[in-house]
């Protein structure tokens, strides 16, 4: 496979690392003001909603919408609402994989996760809070584009259910102390964590102009490429990095018996793996030249982050 082209920022364009403390400032606002005043009855569990949404994470999916928009000249109006929707999504599904019923932690973001801070039960209403605020973020009548909101809702809908997301996490459960082959393990990673990667990338560039069907498949195949990156730098990160890096349990997965791509390939192969994956996504990019320089600095970012 040839080199893929790397495109370099325009010296008029903000540097990387600016424009994404941008996109994670505005996403932090966007967020502070959709989720319910604390105060406001029932105020426990909004105060946990708030605790378990604000403050903290990489962002990295609210910036794939952002980078994926710049394809399609979307207006920042509807990508907030678009990133919105999908980290409330991501939250979510952070909160009710720490409960003790699936991955029993309790240090998620540097702090207790939401069921050691409050309780189990609001835990998981909280969860249950978070999704369906989503889909009423993508539902506003400000969108303006009923049609197009409609063909969102059905993606972020399928990308977090039984055949993305949850149904990713019921295999991940279902596998521990069980060796997965590598296409199996593509299967449960592509559900559990590439989906939403996924949606978040189609999501952004549906909030801007048409793509051609080329166009279309194109970042399709980049967001799915994206998806298991993410995926495998996570595994080599659970067993390289410190627990104070990551903000959560370090080795976690392997010491509760779960199928990873460094438990499968070992170390080495795994980093092989994260770079051909990379190298698949930025060749996918090619098509779009300049347009794709934010998605193309979000891959580099994603496959060398240390968190």
């Amino acid at each position: 496979m040839s080199e893929p082209t790397v495109v370099h920022a325009n010296s008029r364009e903000p540097s990387f690392a600016d424009w994404m403390r941008g996109v994670q400032a505005q996403l932090e606002a966007a967020l502070a003001r959709n989720l319910p005043p604390g105060e406001a009855i029932p105020g426990r569990l909004h105060q946990a909603m708030r605790y378990a949404s604000l403050d903290g994470g990489k962002r990295v999916r609210p910036l794939l919408v952002f980078a994926a928009g710049d394809l399609t000249d979307a207006a920042r109006e509807r990508l907030e609402l678009a990133a919105s929707a999908v980290e409330l999504i991501h939250s979510y599904s952070l909160v009710h994989d720490d409960l003790p019923c699936m991955d029993d932690d309790v240090l998620r973001r540097g702090r207790p996760t939401c069921h050691v801070e409050y309780d189990e039960a609001t835990a998981l209403l909280v969860g249950d809070s978070l999704q369906s605020l989503a889909f009423e973020l993508l539902a506003r009548e400000d969108f303006g584009d009923g049609a197009r909101q409609l063909e969102m809702v059905r993606l972020l809908a399928r990308a977090s259910g039984s055949c993305g997301m949850a149904g990713g996490q019921s295999i991940d459960l279902e596998s521990v102390g069980k060796t997965l082959n590598q296409p199996e393990l593509e299967l449960m990673h592509a559900l559990k964590t590439g989906a939403l990667i996924r949606a978040a990338v189609i999501l952004g560039a549906l909030c801007g102009k048409p793509l051609s069907t080329t166009e279309r498949e194109a970042l399709d195949r980049f967001a799915k490429r994206a998806g298991l990156l993410f995926q495998v730098v996570d595994d080599i990160l659970d067993c390289t990095a410190s627990t104070a890096t990551l903000g959560k349990t370090a080795g976690k997965d392997a010491a509760a018996e779960k199928p990873t791509y460094v438990s499968l390939l070992g170390l080495e192969r795994a980093r092989e793996l994260a770079a051909d994956l990379r190298a698949q996504a930025l060749q996918a990019l090619n098509l779009f030249g300049e347009r794709s320089q934010r998605l193309v600095e979000l891959t580099d970012f994603i496959t060398r982050r240390k968190f």
